[in-house]
């Protein structure tokens, strides 16, 4: 459908993930700045036990802008139910957004169509931790924002980062630590928007360092060459289009030593919150927060 601002917009936020609370900040962003260019939008604060069916027909919205993050809103179980709905929404379908959540299913069809990984199984025992090799990253499979990930150096401290990966979403999953730079290339309506350097004050871009630290480093656009942009951008639109996403994504890569690019992972619903990469990226380029946040609402579709 085409939307116009007498269509009434439904901003979906908070959720049961352990992201909730960065969900908040990014649906207030992305709510007041539809309310500031004069759509008729409201917050839908999906509160946990909340039957989330019922609160968005009792909204009456026309379309769904999904502010959410996580389990249960980043999987397809929100897109699902939007589909059933017959109401419109951002961010990719049922199916992207599932495959992109699942990081071992992303792995494999990117394998598959040649886009660079680092070696990785997923946890059985030791001896998949000695075949990957130290250093290595252990992290659940279906979670984002770097939450229940850990740098392991030595193997004396596998254990310990195992329990704490169980205890999230998701299959354990092992991989290579690959030390470069962390690039992430912001994807809109087909194309690539631009990029970003993330510069961390800790190990790795934790949790902590992108919503609660005021030391992490954004260099943005990266200091890149021209062809390192091209070669990244054509790679996170090569993932973005492999794992079947739509709308708009972030997709985080590593550019190692000798040129040698990996990519982490796709972002189907990016935080848009005021520390977040979209936002940082698009204002590089002269598109404001509100004009960001207005083209994604462009997208929104029905995609089964």
């Amino acid at each position: 459908m085409t939307l116009d601002r007498t269509h009434k917009v439904g901003v979906i936020m908070g959720g049961p993930s352990s992201e909730r609370e960065v969900s908040l900040r990014t649906g207030k962003g992305v709510l007041e700045s539809l309310i500031g260019l004069g759509y008729s939008a409201v917050g839908i604060d999906w509160q946990v036990g909340q039957d989330i069916a019922t609160e968005i027909r009792r909204a009456g919205i026309a379309a769904a802008w999904i502010a959410l993050h996580g389990v249960w809103g980043e999987d397809g179980c929100i897109q699902g139910l939007l589909e059933c709905l017959a109401i419109p929404y951002t961010g990719s379908g049922v199916m992207g957004s599932a495959i992109a959540m699942d990081k071992v299913m992303s792995k494999r069809l990117l394998e598959q169509a040649g886009v660079g990984q680092a070696r990785w199984r997923i946890y059985r025992s030791v001896a998949d931790a000695t075949a990957v090799g130290y250093p290595l990253v252990v992290k659940p499979s279906r979670e984002g924002s770097s939450v229940g990930v850990t740098i392991v150096r030595d193997p004396s401290a596998l254990d310990a980062a195992i329990v704490e990966a169980q205890h999230h979403h998701g299959e354990v999953l092992i991989e290579e630590y690959v030390k470069g730079h962390e690039i992430n290339v912001a994807i809109l309506d087909g194309e690539v928007l631009g990029d970003v350097e993330v510069r961390p004050a800790t190990e790795f871009y934790t949790y902590e360092a992108k919503y609660q630290r005021n030391d992490t480093q954004y260099l943005c656009p990266a200091p890149l060459s021209e062809a390192e942009h091209t070669r990244l951008g054509q790679i996170a639109l090569q993932a973005h289009q492999v794992l079947g996403c739509t709308s708009y994504s972030r997709v985080d890569l590593i550019l190692g030593e000798g040129g040698r690019a990996i990519c982490l992972e796709v972002n189907t619903l990016p935080g848009m919150t005021e520390k977040s990469l979209i936002p940082k990226i698009a204002a590089s380029r002269g598109m404001s927060y509100a004009t960001l946040v207005e083209r994604i609402l462009a997208t929104a579709s029905l995609k089964a």
